[in-house]
């Protein structure tokens, strides 16, 4: 049994991998058992953090994801219809969290402002505890309207209703007895335990591109970034910006985190070819992106996910300059 808080070094360049935990349609007789099968073999194999995404509800209006103006990305194609199945990250990470032993999770994104503050810093702090200091926060204000509208929240007041979701989940990991108070929110004399393991509470990652909204709440909330949009283009671009809006409030960047994509290199067999895919890493790493992600349909067995991941992971070590 593990005793110590599994706390990734902000320096240690991490390698990541996102699972479905979504589908087109209803997977089937097997239903999502492969979700277990791949956090076993990911784990095996020594991949660093498992990533999740998330959609309460799906609308109609689908088209949305790919319009800048309402939050998405440019080009971008929703990978489910309407009808989709979306398993709801949170509780995912807390199954991963049970059949695991020292992978991280993320979550990428979560839609935060659609939890009620004080509930979600009590799932998120209970999540930390159980998988002793092994959660990052990945948010952002996502892009489809009708998933605040069927949380009775208002969509165009959404980066308020997140700065506050942010606010009151840390003032309730950081203090003993809490207060705060807002138009929407006040409380005094509040106890919320357990606090999460980690010290500081659970890392936030903050996910947009870099308008001044979204770079406020970096300074303000941010351990880590995770670019969207045009911005993710060029990571390191975005990077240096965000070190100077941090040196410029009081906030030493030192071990600030960004995520980036690493594309994966097939072999004349199919198979990953480990030592292309992870050329470009040394370059990535010297540019400050921390957590490198790869996305690839994984096998439904543990066994196939492991002899497949293991080769990249010892790959990566490498190139990364990480010790075995």
């Amino acid at each position: 049994m593990m005793s110590e808080v599994h706390e990734l070094k902000a320096v240690t360049p991490a390698l990541s991998i996102q699972p479905h935990n979504f589908s087109a349609e209803d997977p089937g007789p097997g239903g999502w058992r492969f979700l277990f099968e791949q956090a076993r073999g990911a784990d095996a194999a020594g991949i660093d953090r498992l990533v999740v995404s998330d959609h309460v509800i799906l609308g109609e209006d689908l088209e949305a994801y790919g319009d800048p103006r309402r939050g998405g990305i440019a080009g971008g194609t929703q990978p489910t219809g309407s009808d989709g199945h979306w398993l709801d990250p949170l509780t995912v990470i807390s199954m991963w969290a049970a059949m695991t032993t020292h992978t991280r999770f993320m979550t990428g994104i979560l839609i935060a402002a659609l939890r009620r503050p004080a509930t979600l810093a009590k799932q998120l702090s209970t999540i930390d505890v159980l998988s002793l200091g092994r959660l990052d926060l990945g948010v952002g204000v996502g892009w489809q309207r009708e998933e605040y509208e069927a949380n009775g929240l208002e969509y165009e007041g959404r980066g308020r209703l997140l700065d506050e979701t942010l606010e009151i989940c840390q003032t309730l990991w950081r203090d003993r007895s809490a207060a705060h108070e807002s138009a929407n929110v006040r409380f005094e004399g509040i106890h919320l335990n357990p606090k999460p393991l980690q010290p500081g509470g659970v890392p936030l990652w903050i996910s947009g591109t870099l308008n001044k909204n979204v770079l406020r709440r970096i300074v303000r909330f941010g351990r880590g970034w995770i670019p969207w949009g045009n911005d993710a283009m060029d990571p390191a671009a975005g990077r240096r910006r965000i070190v100077e809006a941090l040196e410029e409030a009081g906030r030493d960047p030192t071990g600030f985190q960004v995520s980036s994509y690493l594309p994966v290199v097939e072999g004349g067999d199919g198979k990953i070819d480990p030592e292309r895919t992870v050329a470009p890493v040394p370059a990535m790493v010297e540019a400050g992106i921390t957590d490198l992600r790869v996305t690839l349909l994984l096998p439904d067995e543990a066994a196939a996910v492991e002899d497949l991941l293991g080769p990249l992971v010892q790959a990566f070590r490498e190139a990364a300059g990480r010790k075995a």
